[in-house]
């Protein structure tokens, strides 16, 4: 092997992954789905426990925009919500850190054949948009592999992305009840993700808790607005599951500064 082109490679790699006291948002906590037999375990799993279609519908929905609408799927996964609206949009970025779970995404919309996604390697803290503002964001069950902290962070460069007055639509693992009742809160949370025909998911839901980065209701609603959005309705379910659709306030800072406290390469 050339030793320097193999140097200049692992300098390249050090410098794509950023700083090193930034949180690496590729590094897996909890199950990790990056290979391709984990990104199909995961839609078995996750088509046992969600119908897709109707979600990607009430999501569409929920954002009341029209044909022409650009958005950005952050956390995109498998595409379960990306290819719903590859059919309603203009334009449709699917974002995802885990490249098994983006070939997946990518297989289906080419077997569909959908031409209006474009599929991008990052995350809340590291994918760069080079288009113009979106209109808006959607995030389905991502922002808890980050801890709070960079959680604000993530935010706060969602909103650099969106137009003024864009919207974001955001579902997540948000805990609401007393912490005084967690012990039979979070039994009955892993009794719900538990599907007995999928193998080791009680296990996967253990390791959700014990290993994630699921915060509380209130929390999640203080970054919400101290990133710059008003939050227009939250939905607490079940006491483990939130639903938020939000608008980014016109006067919102420009998120340069966040950018490139994060170590953003500019």
């Amino acid at each position: 092997m050339d030793i320097d082109f193999y140097l200049d490679y692992v300098q390249a790699a050090i410098e794509a992954r950023g700083p090193a006291w930034r949180y690496n948002e590729y590094e897996c906590c909890g199950v990790d789905f990056d290979s391709f037999f984990a990104a199909r375990a995961y839609d078995r799993y996750h088509q046992a426990l969600r119908d897709y279609r109707h979600e990607a519908e009430q999501i569409v929905a929920a954002l009341g925009l029209d044909p022409s609408a650009t958005v950005l799927d952050m956390g995109c996964g498998t595409g379960a919500f990306a290819l719903h609206a590859a059919r309603c949009y203009r334009m449709v970025y699917a974002i995802d850190v885990a490249q098994a779970m983006l070939g997946r995404a990518r297989r289906q919309a080419q077997r569909a054949g959908l031409t209006n996604i474009e599929f991008h390697r990052g995350g809340f803290l590291t994918y760069q948009h080079e288009g113009p503002p979106v209109d808006a964001v959607v995030s389905v069950a991502a922002l808890h592999h980050l801890p709070d902290f960079w959680k604000l962070v993530g935010l706060h460069r969602l909103a650099s992305i969106l137009k003024p007055n864009g919207r974001l639509y955001l579902f997540d693992v948000v805990f609401s009840f007393e912490v005084c009742r967690c012990a039979p809160a979070l039994e009955r949370f892993i009794e719900k993700m538990s599907v007995p025909r999928v193998p080791d998911s009680r296990r996967a839901a253990e390791a959700h808790v014990r290993e994630e980065h699921s915060t509380c209701g209130w929390i999640m609603e203080g970054l919400l607005e101290r990133a710059g959005f008003r939050i227009d309705t939250a939905d607490y379910r079940d006491e483990f599951l939130a639903e938020y659709l939000c608008t980014k306030h016109p006067r919102t800072a420009p998120a340069a500064n966040v950018i490139a406290a994060a170590g953003q390469r500019r």
